[in-house]
């Protein structure tokens, strides 16, 4: 069977409902997904992933319905999911625009708002040891903010960079610096925020429901932790209209005093998943941003 095929019989089991065709839609390291149509007209969503995930469907399912609980920014509705199938919504594309930013920008600081068990905390339903797009990503909950970003954030990717060769051991010790000063780095002690948890650009899908454009969010990797993770990485590789986001994150929930000088501390994390994945290029950029955080 062909994995539209297999497409079209996910579907059908998790919607009831019997689909006429699938189309390819590229997009993602991790997955093939497809839009599948019925005869009405109407349209889902579906992605299968490696069989060396186990369970990344599972979590991502409970990130989507954890996000949604609070209706503060769009999410893609679940339909169903097992562990080689998620079907959800399917939401047009369209242009962004500085209004849907805005709202997004106030979305996201409701959204952090409606808080998490614990740092590291998983979605409900989600488990413990999740992904983070190719990447095993644990989700272990730690009473203070600090000590879980340095031991379930960096010190496992900073590890593996190092046993793979992308990073020598005077680089991590740049970062070790880092952990071991992670208290006075950290800003005010914050609660624990609901995160999306992947938060680049491209988990941001600018769509249109019916209503006008909106900015969804797609592909979580879900915990808790703190809210100034998310924003740094969707600093990290640009954003549309990415001020006013942030501004408009601001007027609903001021950011504590020298956020912006953290900023590179929250980005660790996504820059050491990258050079675990993808290379050389992104370790160089992490001990950059690492002795920038140290001062």
């Amino acid at each position: 069977m062909s994995v539209a095929s297999e497409a079209l019989s996910a579907v059908a089991e998790h919607t009831g409902r019997t689909p006429s065709g699938a189309r390819p839609l590229g997009g993602g390291d991790a997955a093939q997904a497809f839009e599948v149509r019925f005869d009405d007209g109407t349209t889902v969503f579906a992605k299968t992933a490696p069989a060396d995930m186990p369970g990344a469907l599972r979590a991502e399912a409970a990130s989507l319905d954890w996000l949604a609980e609070p209706a503060s920014v769009p999410v893609p509705a679940v339909h169903g999911h097992d562990e080689h199938w998620l079907v959800t919504e399917h939401v047009e594309s369209a242009s962004p625009t500085p209004e849907a930013a805005e709202d997004l920008g106030r979305g996201l600081a409701r959204l952090h708002a409606a808080g998490a068990p614990a740092h590291g905390a998983p979605p409900p339903g989600g488990p413990t040891d999740a992904w983070i797009g190719l990447a095993p990503m644990r989700n272990e909950p730690v009473a203070e903010w600090p000590s879980f970003y340095a031991a379930h954030r960096i010190e496992p990717y900073l590890r593996r960079a190092v046993d793979s060769g992308v990073m020598d051991t005077a680089e991590s010790a740049v970062i070790g610096q880092v952990c071991a000063r992670i208290d006075d780095l950290a800003g005010p002690a914050e609660p624990a925020a609901r995160l999306h948890g992947d938060l680049w650009t491209g988990n941001v899908h600018w769509g249109d429901d019916g209503t006008g454009t909106r900015a969804w969010l797609i592909d979580p990797a879900a915990h808790g932790g703190h809210r100034e993770t998310d924003l740094a990485m969707l600093q990290l590789f640009g954003c549309p209209h990415l001020e006013r986001v942030l501004g408009a994150y601001e007027e609903v929930a001021p950011l504590a005093p020298g956020w912006r000088d953290r900023v590179g501390l929250h980005q660790l994390f996504p820059l050491l998943v990258h050079a675990v994945l993808f290379g050389r290029g992104y370790a160089t950029r992490a001990v950059t941003v690492a002795r920038s955080a140290l001062g």
